[in-house]
């Protein structure tokens, strides 16, 4: 039997057939933002060796993702979001929003900071400029993480390298 959702027509259905676990949108998050090698995608998501490579198998099967050889000695690759990954940002964005919104502690700092490319402000959790007055759209938009997130991925980058030399 295929899909749950293959029997419908509903775009939610076959969507989060793609993406609707933890584990995918955490991977596609850390390549939004840059990071495509398997050891730095590990270290950020938390995910299991296998999880993550039969999650990356996935998407790449479903044309999200794309490797690309970064060493050919030893053989190694990177990820990249192809154009169909890259316009889950406004997902990304989305669940950001509703995060900040509703699931952080009072008083939690914001984890990225969204900018506007064009004028270089601060938007408002909805995407607004408030200089520009204007609702951004994804592609206008430049992200920052935090000096509190920043850290927070410095130690967890730390702690999984520390680890690869234990084990």
């Amino acid at each position: 039997m295929g899909d749950p959702g293959d029997d419908t027509l509903c775009p939610i259905a076959h969507s989060t057939g793609l993406v609707g676990d933890r584990w995918s949108i955490l991977i596609v998050r850390e390549l939004l933002i840059g990071q495509g090698r398997f050891q730095d995608l590990q270290a950020q998501t938390g995910a299991t060796s296998q999880m993550l490579a039969a999650r990356l198998k996935r998407l790449e099967a479903d044309g999200l993702v794309e490797r690309h050889a970064y060493s050919q000695r030893p053989l190694r690759h990177e990820y990249r979001l192809t154009p169909k990954g890259r316009h889950l940002m406004p997902v990304i964005l989305a669940l950001r929003t509703w995060g900040e919104q509703w699931v952080k502690s009072e008083g939690e700092p914001t984890a990225t900071r969204m900018f506007h490319r064009t004028c270089d402000t601060e938007l408002e959790l909805d995407g607004q400029c408030p200089s520009c007055k204007i609702l951004v759209p994804w592609t206008e938009m430049r992200g920052q993480p935090s000096q509190a997130w920043a850290e927070e991925r410095a130690r967890r980058a730390a702690a999984f390298s520390d680890n690869l030399r234990k084990a």
